[in-house]
Formats: structure tokens, sequence, C-alpha cells
């Protein structure tokens, strides 16, 4: 195959799925243009191409709109990394990724990575230098609570008011999520490496999420690759030019 060609083809695929309003759009603009741009509802889906090294990355931005909801599945067929989005300003955002969006994970690759992911987190209280951080997600603690539940907000008025969602409840939630895909605990991705809280609005944690990820799908790029060396069947994006950026979207 030209190598121009080669170039040109998405590796893999990564999907960002996420409750409307949650940041979706912004946080893929924050990382591929290093600012946050004025965005409008995201219509079904965005498509973007990174260059990462020698390898290509295609970034799936989907619509949050019940309306389109439909289109999840087809989005994540094939993905190789999933990312789980929520407000951590709105506690329905989390409940809203088990609740509807977790399900449509089902057609991704079965070596697919999940990252359960809290943005707008400049919103919030600064971190506490008490609790123990690695990754953006405090270190796992031997229990928690097997069921989302609210945490009591604050009195408001304080940076503290605008948090609805604990650290440890996306911990929990991505245990569930290893659970739901019948993974291993054991040898998957630790709580601590795959939950973040970002911020697209500052870009805290935002290139530490997709390169992070990006990083960790490297053995499933390389395993495409080598298997599509090896088959002789054609490949019809050989024949056909794909756009770095086939349609804009905003934040959802």
């Amino acid at each position: 195959m030209p190598e121009t060609k080669r170039a040109r083809r998405p590796d893999v695929k990564l999907v960002i799925l996420g409750d409307m309003n949650v940041g979706k759009t912004s946080l893929l603009h924050r990382y591929m243009d290093k600012k946050l741009s004025d965005t409008i509802s995201t219509v079904g889906g965005a498509f973007y191409l990174k260059q990462w090294g020698p390898y290509n990355i295609s970034l799936w931005d989907t619509a949050g709109r019940e309306q389109f909801h439909g289109l999840g599945s087809m989005y994540c067929r094939g993905a190789s990394a999933v990312i789980l989005t929520y407000d951590v300003t709105n506690w329905q955002s989390l409940a809203e990724l088990e609740e509807r969006f977790l399900s449509l994970t089902d057609t991704a690759n079965h070596d697919c990575i999940y990252a359960v992911v809290g943005n707008k987190a400049d919103l919030t209280d600064p971190p506490n230098e008490e609790e123990d951080y690695e990754g953006g997600c405090p270190i796992h603690k031997p229990h928690y609570a097997s069921h989302l539940t609210p945490p009591v907000s604050p009195t408001t008025g304080s940076p503290v008011a605008n948090r609805e969602v604990r650290k440890e409840d996306a911990v929990a939630l991505y245990q569930r999520i290893l659970r739901y895909k019948v993974l291993d605990e054991r040898s998957s991705p630790p709580a601590e490496k795959m939950c973040f809280e970002t911020s697209a609005k500052t870009g805290a944690n935002v290139d530490v999420l997709f390169e992070t990820l990006f990083d960790m799908v490297l053995p499933s790029i390389l395993r495409m690759r080598s298997e599509s060396e090896a088959s002789p069947t054609v490949d019809l994006e050989d024949y056909g030019p794909v756009s770095s950026k086939q349609t804009k979207g905003g934040c959802c």
C-alpha cells in the first residue's frame, strides 16, 4: 500500500459519549485546536482525524440529545477506546452514562478501553490536599456504595456548592462498567488511571486524557495494522480521501 494512502487512513477509533451540555465537543476542540471555541449542539456526530506519531486516530464526537441516541451504537462500532463524559456539576449527567450510554458500547471492540471523565472541573473546589491522587482520580478505596447516591449539596455561594459528583462516584461507575463488560478488574486498567477530571475551559488534564488513551490503544493499532497487511481483501478507504475534519459540531 502506498505510504501516502496509509497516512490518511485511521488506525483506530476513539468515541466520546455523554449527555448534552457536558462539554464533549469543547474537550475535542481544546485538544485539537488548543483553545476553547464557541460551539453549537452537535447534530448526529462529527469526525476528526488526529495524527499521533506514525499513527492516525479517528475521534468521533457524538450528540447527547435523546433524538440522536440510536446513532450511538453505530458510532461505537469497532471502537478501541470510549470516553464516557459527565459534568461534575450535574449529578444526572453521571447517572445517564449508566442508564443510556453504556449499552451503546456493546458494538465496540472486545478489548475496548473505557475512561470516565468529569468535565467542567474549573467550576468546582480545588482538590483536597489530604486525598491521594494519581492520574486525576483518587486511589482505589476498599469500598464504595453499590448504587449512585447524590451527595448532599453544601451551602450555595461557594465553589464547593457547584460540585454534585464526587471523584469516588466516578470510580464506582468505572468498576460497574468492568462488571457490565465481564472484564477482570485485576487485568483491566486500574480506576485511578482511567478516571479523569478535566476542564475544557482551562485545558486542565485534557492533553493527559487523550494522550493516555492513545498510549493505551497502541497494541490495538499494531494488531490492526498486522491484520490489514495479512488480509487479501480490498479496503475501499484506499480509493477515497479521508478528511481530517469532516464535520463541525458543538458542545452537547
